[in-house]
């Protein structure tokens, strides 16, 4: 059994989600872009291209949006170019935060995220600052009653590298990041179906929020997670009730 809020924050950081659905469209035709770029237009051999398809498909996009953004990616549309800069830095409390942005304007996203930090209590390290205390992994998490015997078992079986149960009851699926899918497929289709399910940088550890420091993290990550350039923020903050 490990922690005692997994759950409660979750759903925290979807209805913050939520709010701000109408910035979905423009971020997945980001990721898209540059899955597409870099790794090429066929879905059958491009992961990051299908996941990021799967969340477009997910905000309801039109398939005729998808395949243009596609074909401007691979070259077949004129399009705009994005390359892909991650940030670090600290929060409220020495929370470790990375942010990953998407932009065709290093200079003007490199000020726009310094200012958001030191205006709100954090600040900009270097690179490798805090990279460190997070891990590139699939992350599949489960709501509260879910059988934990038989999730257990199918995310084992189909190459799973833990299954972690907090203290809320929530059950929680690490994979590496390359096995992501092979995993969800699995357990989708013995019909486990998560209510978080991503790649992600998840942190070793955390730092524990509360009361004024609590409000004060999260009114700094709801800035950056509203600037345009910005596609994920990452932290290490849990928030109590």
């Amino acid at each position: 059994m490990a922690g005692h809020s997994k759950w409660a924050n979750i759903q925290h950081r979807k209805g913050r989600q939520d709010e701000k659905r109408q910035r979905i469209w423009t971020r997945v035709v980001r990721e898209i872009m540059v899955a597409a770029r870099t790794g090429g237009g066929d879905v059958s051999a491009n992961p990051r291209l299908r996941l990021a398809i799967e969340k477009a498909k997910a905000a309801n996009m039109p398939a005729d949006t998808i395949k243009r953004n596609v074909d401007k990616a691979t070259g077949n549309l004129e399009g705009v170019s994005y390359e892909e800069i991650r940030y670090e830095g600290y929060g409220i409390g020495g929370a470790a935060i990375m942010v990953d942005t998407m932009t065709d304007n290093r200079v003007r996203t490199v000020a726009e995220m310094r200012h958001a930090l030191s205006k709100h209590g954090g600040n900009l390290g270097t690179e490798g600052s805090v990279a460190f205390q997070f891990k590139h992994c699939g992350q599949l998490i489960f709501a509260p009653g879910t059988d934990e015997d038989q999730l257990m078992t199918a995310a084992l079986e189909s190459g799973a590298d833990d299954v972690i149960t907090h203290g809320d009851g929530a059950i929680e699926v690490l994979t590496a990041y390359t096995a992501f899918e092979t995993v969800k497929n699995a357990l989708e289709a013995a019909g486990l179906v998560a209510e978080v399910a991503e790649v992600t940088m998840r942190p070793e550890n955390s730092v524990t929020l509360t009361g004024e420091d609590a409000a004060k993290m999260q009114k700094l990550l709801d800035v950056l997670e509203d600037l345009d350039d910005v596609q994920n923020v990452f932290h290490n903050a849990e928030f109590e009730d």
